[in-house]
C-alpha cells in the first residue's frame, strides 16, 4: 500500500489536518471500512492525558450534529481515536470568510447546535470547550448547513473522577460560564453560556470578552442594550444564554431551542446577497492517495520474449544477401583422350560459390549443401555434351 505504515494493522495515516491541545490530527485511510477518517494521535503521553485521551475515545453519542470516536488503536507508546472526517471547515473559519452572518443563518446553526447539546447532556455530559473551531461544519455548497460538535477531549460526564485540582478552571477563555471560576461543578448550563457567545460572535463577525460582557449586566440583572448589529429578537433570547448568574439563565438546550423557535418569525428574511456557500476546505490528497483511497500501482506485465530461433527455423530463414567472393574466370572439363576428332570448346561452368553466398541465393525451403550438388550435376551434365559431340 502506498503511503504511510500501516497504525495498528488498519489506518494509514496521509497527511496531517491540525494540532490540538492533546495531540495532532491527523487524515487516515481506515483499510477496515475502507473510508477515510480523522486521527487524533497523543502527543503528550503523561498520565493525566492519556486519562482524557482514553475517556475520550469511549465516548459514544450518535447524533447527527455531533461527532464522536467510532474507535480507537494503540501501538506501543502511541495512543490514536478515530472519528468521521468533517470537511467544511469550522465556524471559526466561516466567520472569517464571510465576516458577520445574517440572523437568519445564525439561527439555523445555533439550534443545530443546541440539538446536539441535547444528545451530550442526556448522557450526563458536559462538553466544557464549545467555541467556533470545535463547531465543525460539514461541505454542503450552497445548501442549508450542517454543523457538527466535535473535540470531547475536556468533557465531563457525572460519575467521572475530578482530574484537575481544586479550582482549577477548564475550558478555552473567554467562553467559560462566569460560576466556573468561582469553583462550581460541571453543569449543562456551562455550555449554554458558551453557546451565547459564540452565538453574538456568529452575529458581530468579531470575538466579545464573555467576563466583561458578564460584567455589563447591572445588579439587578437586567442586560445591556443589545450591540447595533444584534436584532432585538435574537438579544432577547442571548441577554438569557450570557446572564452571568446560572439561575437566571436558560437551563437547558431544549428550552434554548424553544425560545429560539419563538423569535425565528420575526427575524428578517435573507436576501441573495447574503448567500453563504460552505466549500471543502481539507487540503489536496498527496500523491499516493486517491478519492476512494489508496493508489495501489499494478505490476507491469513482463514483456513478450524475443522467440530464439531454432536449428529448423535457421535453416529455413533468408538471409541479406552479401558480396559474392572472387570467381575464378572459367571451369574446364578434364582433358579428353587424344583419339577425340574435334575438341570443342571449353564451356564456362557456374563458378563455385562462397557459403554465405550459396546461402542467400538458396530458395526458401532448400536444405544447406544443395549449392555443392548442382555445382556437380552442372560438371556432370557438360561431360555427357562433351562426349556426345565427340
Amino acid at each position: 500500500m502506498t503511503g504511510s505504515p500501516l497504525f495498528a494493522g488498519r489506518y494509514a495515516l496521509v497527511d496531517e489536518l491540525g494540532r490540538g491541545a492533546f495531540g495532532l490530527v491527523y487524515r487516515a485511510w481506515d483499510i477496515r471500512e475502507q473510508r477515510y477518517v480523522a486521527a487524533k494521535m497523543l502527543q503528550q503521553s503523561r498520565a493525566h492525558n492519556l486519562l482524557r485521551f482514553v475517556r475520550e475515545g469511549a465516548r459514544r453519542i450518535e447524533h447527527p450534529h455531533v461527532v464522536t470516536p467510532s474507535g480507537w488503536a494503540a501501538a506501543d507508546d502511541r495512543v490514536l481515536i478515530v472519528m468521521d472526517l468533517v470537511d467544511g471547515g469550522t465556524l471559526a473559519s466561516l466567520v472569517g470568510d464571510y465576516g458577520p452572518l445574517p440572523p437568519r443563518y445564525v439561527l439555523t446553526l445555533v439550534d443545530q447546535v443546541l440539538a446536539g447539546l441535547e444528545a451530550v447532556h442526556a448522557q450526563r455530559i458536559v462538553h466544557r470547550d464549545i467555541k467556533p473551531g470545535n463547531l465543525l461544519l460539514e461541505a454542503t455548497g450552497w445548501k442549508e448547513p450542517r454543523v457538527r460538535i466535535g473535540d470531547f477531549g475536556l468533557a465531563h460526564q457525572v460519575g467521572d473522577i475530578r482530574i484537575t485540582q481544586a479550582h482549577q478552571v477548564i475550558g478555552t477563555p473567554g467562553y467559560i460560564a462566569p460560576e466556573s471560576y468561582d469553583g462550581a461543578e460541571p453543569d449543562p448550563r456551562f455550555d449554554l453560556f458558551a453557546v451565547g457567545v459564540v452565538a453574538l460572535q456568529l452575529l458581530l463577525g468579531e470575538h466579545l470578552d464573555a467576563p466583561a460582557l458578564a460584567e455589563a449586566f447591572e445588579d439587578g440583572g437586567t442586560p445591556p442594550a443589545a450591540p447595533e448589529q444584534v436584532p432585538d429578537p435574537w438579544w432577547q433570547v442571548l441577554a438569557r444564554l450570557l446572564h452571568p448568574d446560572p439561575r437566571l439563565r436558560l437551563a437547558s438546550a431544549t428550552r434554548a431551542r424553544k425560545a429560539l423557535a419563538a423569535i425565528a418569525p420575526r427575524l428578517p428574511e435573507p436576501d441573495s446577497d447574503s448567500a453563504i456557500e460552505v466549500f471543502d476546505q481539507l487540503p489536496p490528497l498527496p500523491n499516493g492517495f486517491g478519492p476512494t483511497g489508496p493508489i495501489i500501482t499494478e505490476p507491469a506485465p513482463p514483456s513478450a520474449a524475443t522467440p530464439q530461433p531454432t536449428s529448423h527455423t535457421m535453416h529455413l530463414r533468408r538471409r541479406a544477401p552479401v558480396p559474392i567472393a572472387s570467381r575464378p574466370e572459367s571451369v574446364t572439363a578434364p582433358p579428353h583422350p587424344p583419339t577425340a576428332a574435334v575438341t570443342p570448346p571449353p564451356r564456362p561452368l557456374p563458378p563455385p560459390l562462397a557459403s554465405d553466398a550459396s546461402e542467400a541465393l538458396r530458395p526458401a525451403g532448400v536444405p544447406s549443401g544443395t549449392g555443392i550438388l548442382t555445382v556437380l550435376g552442372l560438371l556432370l551434365i557438360g561431360l555427357g555434351i562433351w562426349a556426345w559431340l565427340a
